[in-house]
């Protein structure tokens, strides 16, 4: 007996100097590696390769071999598996194991902090911590390993989730060893996200000045890859990071869009961690050819027992429960390559339940196997490590009763790193065992509803579609020379109008008869704030030109629908009206059902919000401190300031081989100044219009059109002399101290000075009567049908330089036309059809077909979810979805609008 003992000594004690760690050892050395065979097992070596009778050999962390009818050398320890199966542990490449969760001060008001406050060369915005190391904050989590582990995890990704720029991930196993034993790839990603986290920087307050501040972060790296004048540790840091796997954050398929467009501005390949909701917009997404972490923490149906309560459900959330489901089987047929996480499950073990609906509804279990072992590893750095049962890897493997996704099938045991966690310890333990990890049987589910586009009410099952169209015998509004014509003919086709005239004759165009009806080009509004996410007012600072709303872009938001429904079919989406220089604007069309980008009015010319006013000064905010400017004076000079600037930049950037950093913020001045940009600029106040009139006249700069300028009455002969537009309220007073003069015939006056004047919304419900508030000018001031229509027509055209394309009824122009029931600026009116490029995005007659499909609709998802409930499936109670109405003066953070949205799904 001593002779076996002092053999198996010897042989172990061939692998000290292998076996050796850096830390000390409290009493005798225990330098033994195990050595155990397995055999007569289903080896799962990967997806794609299964040995059946097969022997697998590890030696301390390491597989030796596997295969069959290979030979057992002595000493090795011996376990018959036979029936059972072997699988390569499982992977999460996105988690929080193991990393302290980031302190959040909760104080949603103006703080006045501009510059970080953390002490040291680090860069100067809080949000972007490019330093921070997962590995150096990670601190193994044992209670959660041991979740994880009875999951079938073996390893998984940490990641500091917290700010825009997040620093690098770790990979890690579940071993309940010491962190320095676990680490498996220290600097296995790096991480972004549009959540500035816990930042005590006032910016950014906005998801598009997230984007922004992201993308000046990527130019400001460039620079100083290049220069020696400055040592910044956040800098250095990111740029070290460029050449490693860039993990991204993002909820929402919208977001999805938005990173992509960040990554092909920077030459950036990111995999984006989602939050499941692909399969609204798959195509779109499988466009982008980013690689995706998803989770399947799909949405409980919601419980609507209670009639009352159910109302507060819209049919997007009730849709988005029984489609969510089939998301992974959608990124799979569309051939998008993906992980998935464990990433916003209430408990680790509802994984596999949620896995067993995704099958049901088509996810194939090799794809599934691969989502959880070797994509995750090839994402994140690990596969010469995990992610598949080969020579020289780690003994990460689980041992299961069954094949993995069966019903039955229990997993055993875990091996992580060569040592063993049994998960069922005897026989009279494994029935509670499996019934904590009992899966679902996977049932073909009744056929699921039909996806439509938006993923919203009155979404479109396909598409709309251009048509050619005859429209006859309607009096028809042209805007133009010819001006109202009786019993007349619109010929629209190929997305433009073909012809206006009479007795037209249009070959095999669809005929409509209008007789009776009224004939408009499309509504045009001026000033907008619908179809925005997350913020309206990049605030934080007197200048925030550098951010864009193009960038934020929400095309599901149901305003667009509203609105075609009154005849609306542009529209100028501006910045707020927060601080002196505001956002870049982004005109749209309202193509309902489009993604976001189509949405944008091709070819149009840049804009760009600036503001005066007490909205601006902001001295009356509460807070510590107040953010420059607090008075009117100091409003004027900032605008000194930033033309100032921009010209002294300008000039520097025009010199060959110049090394001056790229500033996306005086890049728009600079576009102002070289008339590439035009500013639209809110305004009340005769004295602050003047004022800012003055500025532009001593700094060469023009301003396009003064919006609201309710005592434009004041100042027209001025802004007539200087080609100034003017964009208004029809009859708004009253509503504070600055519009205390005020007065409806606005308007008029500024039309008979010479000034193309126009009515604006700045409102989403008011946006819907447009061709009411044009009827105003004839009450007040007696302007004329003719001209009171072209108020909120063809003069904002002309303003927003788009009365080329759209404004009036001329062939060649887009096909932008509303048919309405009556004279287009009575009350009574309703408009009927509203063509954009030919195609009828609305039609009274289809809603009502809409609206009853959607009452069917949600009838059949209450009878569901009232099925899935006496079935014993998880319910919720019924929570109504919140939506933002924006407006000039919404302000807020948004990272406490995103916290909060950290929910299963965030329907924009």
């Amino acid at each position: 007996m001593k002779k076996i003992l002092l053999t198996i000594a010897l042989a172990f004690s061939a692998n000290c100097l292998s076996a050796q760690q850096t830390y000390p050892v409290n009493g005798t050395y225990d330098i033994r590696q195990g050595l155990y065979a397995f055999t007569n097992a289903n080896i799962v070596v990967n997806a794609q390769k299964t040995i059946s009778n097969g022997i697998l050999l590890i030696k301390g962390q390491t597989i030796q071999a596997v295969g069959t009818g290979l030979s057992i050398p002595k000493g090795y320890v011996v376990m018959d598996l036979k029936g059972k199966f072997i699988y390569p542990s499982l992977i999460d490449a996105f988690t929080a194991y193991g990393i302290p969760e980031a302190i959040r001060t909760g104080n949603t008001g103006r703080q006045a902090i501009f510059s970080s406050t953390k002490k040291g060369a680090y860069g100067w915005n809080e949000a972007i911590r490019p330093e921070i190391q997962a590995a150096n904050l990670f601190v193994a989590d044992e209670k959660k390993a041991d979740e994880m582990r009875k999951a079938g995890f073996g390893s998984v990704n940490v990641i500091n989730r917290d700010g825009i720029v997040r620093g690098t991930s770790a990979a890690v196993t579940l071993s309940d060893e010491k962190e320095n034993s676990t680490i498996l790839n220290a600097l296995s990603a790096a991480n972004y996200s549009f959540n500035k986290g816990s930042s005590q920087n006032d910016y950014p307050t906005s998801l598009m000045g997230a984007i922004a501040l992201l993308r000046q972060t990527y130019y400001d790296a460039q620079w100083y890859g290049k220069q020696k004048e400055e040592y910044n540790i956040s800098l250095a840091a990111f740029n070290k990071q460029q050449n490693i796997p860039q993990i991204f954050e993002a909820d929402g398929w919208q977001n999805i869009l938005r990173v992509d467009k960040i990554a092909k501005e920077f030459g950036k390949q990111y995999i984006i961690k989602s939050n499941g909701d692909e399969y609204q917009r798959i195509a779109a997404v499988k466009a982008t050819g980013t690689s995706l972490i998803i989770p399947v923490n799909f949405i409980s149906a919601y419980d609507v027992e209670d009639t009352v309560e159910t109302r507060d459900i819209s049919l997007a959330q009730m849709k988005a429960w029984e489609l969510a489901p089939t998301n992974p089987a959608a990124l799979e047929k569309a051939g998008v390559r993906f992980a998935i996480s464990t990433q916003g499950l209430e408990n680790v073990k509802d994984l596999w339940p949620n896995l067993s609906q995704a099958f049901s509804n088509g996810l194939t279990k090799k794809q599934a196997l691969m989502a959880l072992t070797e994509i995750p590893a090839a994402m994140i750095g690990i596969t010469d490590k995990v992610g598949s049962l080969e020579v020289g890897k780690l003994a990460n493997f689980i041992i299961t009763s069954d094949s993995l996704f069966k019903k039955e099938n229990v997993i055993e045991e875990n091996w992580v790193q060569g040592k063993r966690f049994i998960l069922v310890k005897k026989e009279t333990e494994k029935d509670s065992t499996k019934l904590a990890l009992k899966k679902e049987e996977p049932q073909k589910p009744a056929a699921p509803g039909t996806l439509v586009f938006p993923f919203n009410a009155f979404g479109n099952a396909t598409p709309l579609k251009q048509e050619s169209v005859l429209l006859k015998n309607a009096t028809v509004w042209t805007n133009e020379k010819e001006g109202i014509l009786q019993n007349a003919d619109v010929w629209i086709e190929n997305g433009k109008i073909k012809a206006v005239g009479k007795n037209l004759n249009a070959g095999n165009a669809t005929v409509i008869d209008a007789t009776a009806k009224h004939i408009t080009p499309g509504m045009i509004d001026e000033h907008s704030h619908i179809a925005m996410t997350a913020g309206i007012n990049e605030g934080a600072q007197a200048s925030s030109a550098e951010v864009r709303v193009g960038d934020i872009i929400n095309s599901e938001d149901v305003n667009i629908y509203r609105q075609l429904a009154g005849g609306v079919t542009t529209s100028q989406i501006l910045h707020g009206s927060a601080n002196p220089v505001g956002g870049q604007s982004q005109l749209i069309k309202l193509r309902w059902g489009k993604l976001p980008d189509e949405l944008k009015f091709e070819g149009a010319d840049a804009f760009i919000k600036f503001a005066l006013g007490e909205n601006v000064k902001q001295s009356n905010f509460s807070g510590s401190g107040a953010r420059f400017p607090v008075t009117r004076m100091g409003v004027e000079q900032t605008f000194v300031d930033q033309f100032t600037r921009a010209k002294a930049y300008k000039t520097e950037m025009a010199k060959k081989g110049n090394t001056i950093r790229r500033d996306l913020e005086l890049d728009a001045i600079v576009e102002i100044l070289d008339n590439k940009r035009f500013i639209t600029c809110h305004s009340y106040v005769q004295s602050e219009i003047n004022m800012l009139m003055q500025v532009a006249d001593s700094l060469g700069f023009k301003i396009n059109t003064f919006t609201h300028i309710l005592e434009g009455y004041k100042v027209a002969d001025k802004m007539k002399a200087r080609g100034i537009n003017a964009s208004t309220f029809s009859d708004w007073w009253a509503y504070k101290m600055e519009v205390a003069e005020a007065i409806p015939y606005n308007a008029k006056i500024m039309h008979n000075v010479g000034i193309t004047t126009a009515f604006n919304s700045d409102d989403a419900e008011m946006a819907r009567r447009l061709n009411q508030e044009a009827g105003k000018a004839i009450l007040y001031g007696g302007v004329s049908e003719e001209e009171a229509l072209k108020f909120v027509t063809l003069n904002p055209a002309k303003m927003l330089h788009i009365d080329h394309s759209v404004g009036s009824l001329k062939p060649g122009k887009d096909a932008d036309i509303v048919i309405w029931s009556a004279h287009p600026l009575s009350i009574y009116a309703r408009a009927e059809k509203t063509f954009i490029d030919g195609i009828p995005y609305w039609d009274i007659d289809r809603d009502a077909a809409l609206r009853k499909a959607q009452h069917d609709e949600r009838m059949r998802l209450i009878q569901k979810m009232k099925e899935s409930k006496s079935k014993g499936a998880k319910t919720q109670r019924p929570k109504a979805e919140v939506r933002r109405e924006f407006h000039c003066e919404t302000i807020e953070d948004y990272s406490i609008e995103l916290n909060d949205s950290e929910r299963s799904h965030n329907h924009e």
